[in-house]
Order: C-alpha cells, then sequence, then structure tokens
C-alpha cells in the first residue's frame, strides 16, 4: 500500500494516530502537501459522507473524521500556503466570503479554500457553518465582496446553495457577486442548474478559478 492510500484508509477507518504518520512519513517523501489532501484526505472524506449517509457512519463519527483532519492540517498548512503562492499571479485582491450551508457542519474544503486564497494575498471573510440565506445575503450587502463560494459535503444539504441563490436575487445582489460552489456531492451541472458562476471540484482548483476570472 502506497502512503497515500495508507493516509486515505486511516482517516475512513478514523485511525488519528496513523493518519499523522503517514502525513509525515508522506512530506518526508516528498509529497507536496495540496496531493497529500486533495488525493488522501479529501478523497477519504468523501468516502466518509458516503458512510454517513449510508447509515455506516454517525454525527459522532464525522466529528471525530474532522477533528483528525484538522490535526493533520496542522502539519500540512505551512506547506500548502507556501505551494498556493505558486499559483497566485499577484494581481488584483479580492474579497471573498464563504460558507458552509444551512443543515452542513462540515468546514473542511471551505477551511482549504481559506487557507489558500488568503495565501495568494485575498481578504477572506468566514461565515462559517450551518450559514442561512438571511446570513449570505446580509455578509453580501455589508461587504460588498467580488467573489461568494458555498461549500457542502452531503447531498441532503448542497440543494439550499439554490436557496441562497434566490435570496440574492430577491433583494436585487445577485448581479454584485461571482458565485462559486464546491463539496463532494456538487458537480458542474448542478452548479449551472441553480444558477451559480463556477464550480470547483476541490479547493487548488477554487483558488485557480477566482484568480483566472476575477483576479486581473
Amino acid at each position: 500500500m502506497d502512503v497515500l492510500e495508507k493516509i486515505k484508509q486511516c482517516l475512513v477507518e478514523l485511525d488519528g494516530d496513523c493518519v499523522i504518520d503517514g502525513v509525515n512519513e508522506a512530506l518526508r517523501k516528498g509529497i507536496p502537501a495540496t496531493k497529500i489532501i486533495l488525493d488522501a484526505m479529501s478523497n477519504a472524506m468523501k468516502e466518509i459522507g458516503k458512510l454517513y449517509e449510508e447509515g455506516e457512519y454517525f454525527i459522532a463519527e464525522l466529528i471525530e473524521a474532522a477533528e483528525i483532519f484538522k490535526n493533520a492540517m496542522k502539519i500540512l498548512e505551512p506547506k500548502l500556503r507556501e505551494e498556493a503562492k505558486k499559483i497566485g499571479k499577484g494581481k488584483k485582491r479580492l474579497r471573498i466570503i464563504i460558507g458552509t450551508v444551512k443543515g452542513d457542519v462540515h468546514d473542511i474544503g471551505k477551511t482549504l479554500v481559506k487557507v489558500m486564497l488568503q495565501a495568494v494575498g485575498h481578504e477572506v471573510i468566514d461565515l462559517g457553518v450551518d450559514v442561512s440565506a438571511e446570513k449570505f445575503v446580509e455578509a453580501v450587502r455589508k461587504y460588498k465582496p467580488q467573489v461568494l463560494g458555498m461549500s457542502a459535503l452531503l447531498t441532503t444539504t448542497m440543494t439550499y446553495m439554490e436557496e441562497v441563490i434566490k435570496a440574492l436575487k430577491r433583494e436585487g445582489l445577485r448581479d454584485k457577486v461571482f458565485i462559486i460552489i464546491g463539496g463532494a456531492p456538487t458537480t458542474k451541472e448542478f452548479a449551472e442548474k441553480i444558477g451559480a458562476d463556477a464550480w470547483a471540484r476541490n479547493a487548488f482548483e477554487a483558488v485557480k478559478i477566482i484568480e483566472d476570472k476575477l483576479s486581473s
């Protein structure tokens, strides 16, 4: 078993010590932090999300997995920031609001996006998790961001993204902000269907899309 597969397996099995050992081993082997996160840890979280939706795992397991992920991120974050700077083109600084939608308490993907966007010099206002449409609308009105990012890990919560977009339309704010969505169950087709401007399959891609489309 290669080290990335080992990290993934250990995280799915909620073995925190094993995950940390694997992360340290991967870094010693020169594997980039982005690869460790996207190929091992994010894939593990997708699997854990499926196990939850199938009734194999419960909220307690989701919370435990998130804690293990955060502990691993403490080791990976400095490397991740260095790697993110290489994507940044040093152009216009943007104000970006991000949040996990109502009903969903997962902040892993969102946190990765925040770390990487901050590393390339953007201002990020993180609304946290379980964010209602009203809170998103209020934040857009108050902070006047160029970008709004929404995330969800579960198929049961991702549909709420459309509620947020509808609320922004009602308040006349939709056309003032670039909306990007992401999270394990989301797709490009879903983003188009609900009227978002873009979809990112992972944090790395989210930063590239925002940089390419807006930071010029």
